[in-house]
């Protein structure tokens, strides 16, 4: 054992422990310094504030990864409040009040879809493969007739995370009752006719085809034929025609019904209450 002792290089184990210890040394220093060009400052304290104001549904719809992180954009000022279509104009007001800005945002809104085709609707070839509207929409604008149709394949049932769209009659129909208004749908459709309009409307228009009245009934039974009767009845002025199609002035709409009752397509329909 004596021998073996005396075999060691002593020098070279010595040298060898102090090029380990400055190597260690040298990391350390490295991991110290990157520590502190890195160091996460402390949180906002106003992000749990105005996470708490959030609708909390964390959708993703405002293209965030959730409500914290919305949050968190908002005091950064990279994201707005607009963006936001769950949570109240109440608590919306609140947060910018956090944020010390000033909201002049409209009000509460509720989404429909702007189409009353769907079976009666004509369509333009049939259509054999994947089912998703978006697929459809590739493929020679879809295969209704009326080029702003529902083509009732539900991408708007696929991303709406709370199950608020059923799908039936070839026509997407909103779950006011289950809808968060997180405008996942909104995005999502290709044909760009689900909207939002305000949470108290009474009324909304169910078509979004803006071709003449002529070609409107040879493609569908249930379209809009720009006749101007809801505009010319209204006794407030709320409605204009707008492309052949009418456009209703939610700030003079009193929900007196009359377009309702003189539209000869009955794609004027009017709204439960919220």
């Amino acid at each position: 054992m004596l021998l073996f002792f005396r075999e060691i290089n002593w020098a070279s184990v010595g040298f060898t422990v102090a090029i380990m210890f400055a190597v260690a040394l040298l990391f350390g220093i490295i991991i110290m310094l990157i520590s502190r060009v890195t160091a996460v400052k402390g949180a906002d304290p106003r992000i749990a504030e105005i996470k708490a104001k959030l609708g909390g549904a964390n959708c993703g719809a405002c293209g965030k990864a959730g409500c914290e992180d919305f949050a968190k954009a908002l005091c950064e000022g990279t994201a707005t409040l607009e963006q936001c279509g769950q949570t109240s104009k109440e608590n919306k007001v609140a947060i910018s009040n956090i944020l010390g800005i000033n909201y002049t945002g409209g009000g509460d809104t509720r989404i429909v879809v702007a189409c009353s085709g769907g079976v009666n609707c004509k369509d333009k070839f049939e259509y054999q493969g994947y089912g998703d509207c978006v697929s459809q929409q590739m493929l020679a604008d879809g295969r209704k007739a009326c080029l702003t149709g529902c083509l009732g394949s539900g991408t708007c049932v696929n991303v709406c995370p709370v199950q608020a769209i059923d799908v039936y009659d070839g026509l997407s129909h909103i779950l006011d009752k289950v809808c968060i208004g997180c405008g996942s749908c909104v995005k999502a459709c290709p044909k760009n006719i689900i909207h939002r309009i305000p949470r108290d409307a009474k009324i909304y228009v169910a078509c979004s085809n803006n071709c003449k009245g002529r070609e409107v009934v040879e493609m569908c039974s249930t379209g809009c034929i720009g006749c101007g009767l809801c505009e010319k009845k209204c006794p407030e002025n709320a409605i204009h025609m707008e492309n052949n199609t009418p456009v209703i002035d939610y700030s003079k709409c009193t929900g007196c019904m009359t377009c309702v009752g003189v539209c000869p397509k009955k794609v004027i329909k009017p709204l439960e209450k919220l």
